[in-house]
């Protein structure tokens, strides 16, 4: 049995869709059991802050798909440090086997904010005995749709990157990796750097959701100092704001512009390219959720 943490997310969802589709047991731990419904499998509700309930989300479990958690710094510390540590030890506790993680690229001691965070819990997962899996993916895809990626007021996207390009990957491909890892014995203790086809700029961006959208979507450049600024004045701490300038400019250096083999390694199949993705998402951008992210 598969337990899939942040079920309901933009890589939960692709995933448990995916291990349904293949026959292959799965539990969805979820916060809302009404928004776990539209899943259509195994429900547990679980809180990765509620030690019991990861218990009793881990019973019957021996692969566990780790993901979600607190993402934003909470008086200078990184919720999702110690509630995915508290998600490992519950793990070991019920004799899961392995654990497939999803982190982020670059992760490293002492980096900024998800960086650095995720080596901590990554280092934890090496040294609980437990079997390992590391995913690293680019920037999400879904990003354009979900609101994560940055709008100004009149629906511009924000480049705070300078122009340099991003190597974007779909969610999709992502659970599409993990299924793999999962299901299948290959891949123990080792870490995959995941991307998309090709780096694109912010400007190649809008001009590929304008072209779907069949409507003008503009691109605006903003200095991480500026982008910092915007931050605070949106009441977010001075701190978080200098790190998300600091991450900005790392970026621009073309930090996240290489492309790799994984998603090809992994699943058999090339990773989306940002067409494909807009084509499969045709329905969510025709909603709205692009302009009402702004």
């Amino acid at each position: 049995m598969i337990l899939v943490t942040g079920a309901t997310g933009s890589i939960g969802t692709h995933l448990v869709r995916r291990l349904l589709d293949d026959g292959t047991p799965v539990k969805a731990m979820v916060r809302d059991e009404a928004k776990g419904k539209s899943l259509e499998c195994d429900l547990v509700v679980g809180d990765f802050d509620n030690p019991g309930s990861l218990a009793t989300a881990m019973e019957g479990v021996d692969r566990l798909f780790l993901n979600a958690g607190g993402a934003q710094p909470v008086d200078g510390e990184q919720p999702m440090i110690c509630q995915q540590k508290a998600a490992i030890d519950a793990a070991r506790a019920a004799g899961v086997s392995k654990v497939v993680k999803v982190s982020v690229w670059h992760a490293h001691q002492g980096g900024r904010l998800a960086e650095g965070a995720h080596w901590e819990i990554e280092h934890y997962v090496k040294a609980s005995g437990l079997g390992w899996s590391m995913l690293q993916p680019s920037g999400f895809m879904q990003n354009f749709i979900t609101g994560a990626g940055a709008f100004t007021a009149d629906g511009k996207i924000v480049d705070a990157y300078g122009g340099a390009p991003v190597s974007y990957v779909d969610c999709y491909d992502i659970a599409a990796c993990a299924a793999a890892l999962l299901t299948g014995p290959h891949g123990l203790g080792e870490t995959y750097v995941l991307t998309g086809p090709q780096a694109l700029t912010h400007a190649e961006i809008a001009r590929d959701l304008s072209a779907a959208l069949g409507r003008t979507v503009g691109h605006v450049e903003v200095s991480p100092d500026g982008l910092a600024a915007a931050l605070r004045a949106r009441g977010l701490p001075a701190t978080f704001a200098d790190d998300v300038a600091a991450l900005s400019r790392q970026v621009a250096t073309g930090s996240l512009a290489a492309t790799t083999s994984s998603v090809r390694d992994l699943t058999g199949h090339p990773p989306r390219t940002f067409g494909e993705f807009l084509a499969a998402n045709a329905q969510a951008l025709r909603t709205g959720l692009v302009s009402a992210s702004a």
